[in-house]
């Protein structure tokens, strides 16, 4: 009897199960669809090399020097709870070792390159229009940054851009690094409170924070904890509304800073259109976008730091464990005490949201 040729079953791709998965939720975003079939978002992008994507060297001061070429672009900085979008044009780069500041009116980043591993240039058709983008990945596949193409941008220099920084691997692969796990360390003796207000109060700017706190051990959230209320008050979740409310009803303009390891995005001016859709909080303005999911957000401060130019006044917003989320500030220029109209509305929010 002859035998019959073996069949040999071809598994479906990651890429071929976007394509199914897209036909069923053509309104969910690569972040969304990553999550149901179990990979990264990173992961997701370069499984669309050849097609869809374009895995680019990451050259990154040429790649950041380029971008200014772009002309206007909408830049997108998020985190698990926050989304930040902006419209703008690159320039002002400045390279300080592995960290870069993009110091623009509109486009206002900190860049911390050493979570910058992967980029793709990505081309995405929906709704009839085509959507041209540079995302930017950590080596765990989670997205850093990204950069999209409005109508007005140049798209010549996009191609050109993605032209020559396109690398020779151009296969579908992504190796996500798991991070080791650190070793166990004794357990650090607790901060102590009053060396922690000695040196708060002592605070010439607000950037003395960052080294005191690490100096003493100590996260942005343990210490606003620490410090005592008459540095930091712990309010409601629900302040994260209040507040943005009460900036667009007064037309107080504020600064909002969304980051994750990899990049802060920085908006400063007014906000107008605040829009609550389920739980998420929306900030709705031309050229500017802020999307907040309000169930995530687990506490809530109001945080005082004195500086040559008087004290300055935030209100913050952490998740479940403890990890920053956003910070809103007054709109204040270096050596320019801080807005009275902010401050006087940071007094009504902690009337309003402060936890007794």
């Amino acid at each position: 009897m002859n035998k019959l040729p073996a069949i040999t079953i071809m598994q479906p791709t990651l890429r071929d199960r976007l394509v199914e998965l897209r036909a069923m939720k053509p309104q969910s975003r690569m972040r969304d669809l990553a999550a149901d079939l179990g990979v990264s978002e990173g992961e997701l992008v370069a499984a669309c090399c050849g097609e869809e994507a374009v895995r680019l060297e990451p050259r990154w001061q040429e790649f950041l020097k380029e971008l200014p070429s772009l002309g206007e672009v909408m830049v997108l900085t998020r985190n698990e709870a926050f989304v930040h979008e902006k419209d703008g044009t690159f320039g002002r780069i400045e390279f300080i070792g592995r960290m870069v500041q993009v110091v623009n009116h509109d486009v206002d980043l900190r860049i911390f390159l050493n979570h910058w591993k992967h980029v793709f240039a990505f081309k995405q058709v929906s709704h009839g229009s085509t959507l041209l983008s540079f995302q930017v990945f950590d080596n765990r596949g989670q997205a850093m940054h990204k950069i999209f193409l409005r109508p007005q941008s140049n798209a010549k220099e996009y191609h050109r851009i993605v032209a020559a920084l396109a690398d020779a691997d151009q296969s579908a692969a992504f190796a996500v690094e798991t991070p080791e796990a650190p070793p166990p360390s004794a357990p650090k003796p607790p901060a102590d409170a009053r060396v922690l207000r000695d040196r708060w109060a002592a605070m010439k700017d607000t950037h003395e924070f960052f080294p005191m706190a690490r100096d003493m051990g100590l996260t942005r959230r343990e210490a606003n904890a620490l410090v005592g209320p008459e540095f930091a008050e712990p309010l409601r979740p629900s302040a994260l509304e209040t507040t943005l409310r009460a900036a667009a009803a007064q037309a107080v303009p504020i600064m909002i800073f969304v980051g994750n390891p990899g990049c802060i995005q920085i908006h400063t001016g007014p906000v107008h259109r605040i829009e609550r859709m389920g739980e998420w909080v929306n900030v709705l303005d031309s050229g500017f976008n802020l999307h907040a999911r309000a169930d995530l957000v687990a506490e809530a401060w109001l945080v005082r730091k004195p500086t040559a130019d008087g004290i300055v006044t935030s209100i913050e917003f952490f998740g479940a464990a403890g990890e920053e989320l956003a910070l809103i500030f007054g709109e204040r220029k270096p050596g320019k005490p801080e807005l009275e109209s902010w401050r006087a509305l940071t007094r009504e929010v902690a009337g309003k949201e402060n936890i007794a």
